[in-house]
């Protein structure tokens, strides 16, 4: 999967530097000049990191990230600013809850690095979420066995620790591992 960047600064040099400090990174680069247009190709196109100035006419870029926080939540948000005021990372910090916070000049390194953690992150939080969902898929067809064969959640061991399915007959447990295997294969009926 290609990783999209999205750049938000009213500055075309700063825009131009980032690009350069990142030419050997594969990422498709979105830019934009405002947060009004960053909001806009956010609408248009898949985003995973942003990355955005703060002072900026028309939309701060707290005011920004904090909008980006609210829409799209999954997407991490770093913050550039020459303003190095202890005031604007407070808010862009808590109220656009950014990951990481850069200084004009930066470090193009420091950036660059930042900038793969925070894709890192992203895909991280994306497969959780995926890993959830797989469990509570498996929780509802759990419960869904359960109701089907009543006891199938209880496990009771004999004296050398082997499982014993006192309550099931063969043929029941046979029909369970048929199931299991369609499932399994995708040989299934449905």
């Amino acid at each position: 999967m290609m990783h999209t960047l999205l750049i938000v600064d009213d500055e075309p040099n700063v825009i131009a530097s980032l690009k350069r400090a990142l030419f050997r990174e594969k990422l498709n680069i979105l830019t934009a000049s405002g947060g009004s247009e960053g909001l806009d190709l956010l609408v248009r196109f898949p985003v995973h990191v942003v990355i955005s100035d703060e002072k900026m006419p028309g939309m701060s870029g707290s005011e920004f990230l904090s909008e980006v926080k609210q829409r799209y939540p999954d997407i991490v948000r770093l913050m550039l600013t020459g303003q190095a005021s202890i005031e604007a990372a407070m808010r862009a910090i808590n109220e656009g809850e950014i990951y990481r916070f850069f200084t004009k000049p930066w470090d193009d390194l420091q950036l660059v690095l930042a900038i793969r953690s925070a894709f890192e992150k992203h895909d991280l939080h994306a497969e959780n979420r995926l890993l959830l969902q797989t469990v509570r898929r498996q929780a509802v067809e759990l419960k869904l066995l359960e109701k089907q064969f009543p006891g199938i959640g209880e496990v009771k061991r004999d004296k050398s620790g082997m499982i014993v399915l006192d309550n099931l007959s063969d043929d029941e447990l046979q029909e369970i591992v048929r199931k299991c295997e369609e499932e399994i294969t995708g040989s299934g009926s449905d």
